[in-house]
């Protein structure tokens, strides 16, 4: 970014194309798209900006790639990656401190738990939808409660990040919105 430039402030569709330059794992890129609806959805709730969340739930593992498993450079890097891009500093920040084998601290802002809980529910919903037949419209509230009491289902989900959104929101009503979240891109992620 250039000295004296404002930070850039991306539409969903620029988000897309920047995750998909340095993403190319397609279910990596679904993960990161649901990611960011579930963010959408739930950001009015929380007194967010829909379009602001969205785009930091598309780029939160824009290098989990390029940093090839090392969880002690993810999210650093991908904050790296978004500031090269001149992409707002609070956007970059949120990323850099997703990943929370690094960041020990309690996380405090509703959009850094929303991100938490988004992250971890996006691949439970996913899975939910795949065991439907790839339907996501046969998922229900019910479905997505009872199977996360699964513990051997979809278990690289880590259920103690969801719940961290229970103090913000009751976890059917975050079910909810996930839910129709994803339903507004089910396209997008090569589901009915």
């Amino acid at each position: 970014m250039r000295a004296g430039s404002h930070p850039m402030i991306m539409d969903r569709n620029a988000a897309i194309g920047l995750l998909c330059q340095h993403v190319h794992e397609d279910s990596l890129v679904k993960h990161c798209l649901a990611t960011g609806a579930i963010m959408r959805a739930v950001a009015g709730n929380l007194g967010g900006d829909p379009d602001a969340w969205e785009r930091i739930g598309i780029l939160h593992d824009i290098d989990f790639e390029e940093i090839n498993g090392d969880m002690q450079r993810h999210g650093i890097a991908g904050a790296g990656i978004l500031k090269a891009h001149g992409i707002e500093t609070d956007c970059a920040d949120i990323v850099a401190a997703h990943n929370h084998h690094l960041h020990t601290a309690p996380y405090e802002r509703p959009v850094e738990i929303a991100l938490q809980a988004a992250d971890s529910a996006s691949g439970l919903i996913l899975a939910c939808a795949l065991v439907k037949g790839g339907s996501l419209s046969d998922v229900s509230v019910k479905t997505i409660t009872k199977k996360a009491k699964e513990k051997s289902f979809a278990a690289g989900c880590d259920r103690a990040r969801i719940v961290l959104i229970a103090p913000l929101m009751d976890l059917p009503v975050f079910y909810d919105h996930a839910l129709r979240g994803m339903m507004e891109i089910r396209s997008d992620l090569a589901l009915k």
